[in-house]
């Protein structure tokens, strides 16, 4: 079973938050907690990650199969990136579960992009020699501007260890950048909300995702790229908001 954190609403349907590949349920904490002005919130840490157990998959099968695990009831279900793409699967095997779907800055189609280099820079990392979370920053090398502090998100410093399995992870890249070949459609509600400076949906991804969610609508949010919500969570949110309780 999934780690959870639970943040408590009015009565109503409850939302099921996913997160992205190297995050964490805390990583969605602010937001997570101004959602639940409106209803019940509950943020999963997807396995291999945070505080959920570690095993040997990081399919999208197996990853749906964890949050149908944590559904008791139906739920709205936001999903960001690699849980944008669980949420998916859970949404087209699971349909009674999921009442609405919003799929956060991600197709369900195959990516060229490896995201191999983090889990190098963190396998850099001299865990048994750091002193601070700045002597492990300044070890992660060259990567992308925000990317080694969101990374020591999941580093714990106590334990000298990462809380990601970076093992699997890196085992299992081609299934996290992938898109696995399913059948059937949810034609719930559906929003595919995107960072209108990211490309990780594009305009010819638009047939595929039809034809898996045919009652999709789309938008995009000004000046945000892929990490929309971290990068304009006030937009974000009212976008959420106002799908959920349209």
């Amino acid at each position: 079973m999934l780690n959870t954190v639970s943040y408590d609403g009015p009565d109503s349907t409850p939302l099921l938050i996913a997160h992205g590949l190297f995050g964490s349920a805390r990583n969605w904490g602010v937001l997570a907690k101004r959602l639940s002005q409106t209803r019940p919130v509950l943020v999963v840490d997807m396995r291999n990650h945070g505080a959920s157990p570690w095993f040997d998959t990081q399919s999208y099968h197996d990853m749906a199969d964890d949050l149908a695990e944590v559904i008791d009831q139906p739920m709205d279900v936001l999903g960001h990136s690699m849980g944008g793409k669980a949420a998916m699967v859970l949404a087209l095997q699971h349909a009674d579960k999921v009442n609405r779907l919003v799929v956060a800055d991600i197709a369900p189609v195959t990516y060229a992009h490896s995201q191999q280099g983090p889990i190098d820079a963190m396998r850099a990392v001299a865990l048994d020699s750091i002193t601070s979370r700045a002597d492990a920053k300044a070890q992660l090398g060259q990567l992308e501007p925000g990317v080694p502090d969101f990374l020591l998100q999941s580093l714990d410093m106590k334990a000298r260890r990462w809380t990601l399995n970076l093992d699997v992870l890196a085992a299992d890249m081609d299934k996290i950048i992938g898109f696995p070949e399913i059948s059937g459609t949810y034609d719930k509600p559906t929003l595919f909300l995107s960072g209108a400076q990211s490309d990780y949906v594009k305009p010819e991804h638009r047939p595929q995702i039809k034809t898996l969610f045919p009652s999709a609508k789309f938008a995009k949010i000004p000046g945000a790229g892929h990490w929309l919500h971290a990068e304009k969570p006030r937009e974000f949110e009212a976008a959420v908001a106002a799908f959920l309780t349209h």
